[in-house]
């Protein structure tokens, strides 16, 4: 079992390269807004029970998983590098899938701010993502997280053996995908 986890700042690629590296590696793609759309709008003014039913949702799926017999999954997660709770939820994720013997392997992806403000209303992005259809919601919450949260490690933060950071800013999701797939062996 392999787990990849591909993280990074709001519309920097993750769920769209997650989508090209399962096209060649037969991991399976979590992105991690099919947990939070599916409560974003009955639980919009609930803010506490829509966090707790998506981490929920999260977890019974990753242990469910984890227990197969499957070759993979890539998950995607905008990981707040201020926060400990998202520290802790990472490795709350690896512990479920090494209990389990599986490999875990870290993407992280960075790209121009500018760049990425445009990739936030792409066809592809909106199309898998409803909550991110409203756009000037969108970039309003886009800008408030950036502005809040340090959504890039700083050099040497992430300590795993399995890691990779890549700026796509000028690289096509297909490229990434198989710059992943060569570099993890996957």
């Amino acid at each position: 079992m392999k787990l990849v986890i591909i993280f990074g700042p709001h519309a920097v690629g993750k769920m769209t390269v997650g989508q090209e590296l399962a096209k060649i590696t037969g991991l399976k793609l979590f992105h991690n807004h099919m947990t939070i759309d599916i409560v974003s709008d009955l639980f919009a003014n609930m803010p506490q029970e829509r966090r707790r039913l998506t981490e929920l949702f999260r977890k019974e799926i990753f242990e469910t998983y984890a227990k197969s017999d499957e070759y993979g999954m890539t998950f995607t997660f905008m990981w707040a590098f201020d926060s400990k709770d998202d520290w802790d939820y990472i490795s709350g994720l690896e512990k479920i899938f090494q209990s389990r013997g599986a490999e875990v392997y870290y993407v992280e992806l960075e790209a121009d701010y500018e760049l990425r403000l445009e990739r936030n209303k792409t066809e592809n992005r909106l199309l898998n993502k409803p909550s991110k259809r409203n756009i000037k919601k969108s970039e309003e919450f886009f800008r408030k997280l950036e502005d809040r949260h340090r959504l890039n490690s700083f050099e040497g933060e992430i300590q795993q053996e399995n890691y990779i950071r890549i700026n796509n800013t000028n690289i096509n999701p297909d490229i990434v995908a198989e710059m992943i797939k060569s570099r993890f062996s996957l």
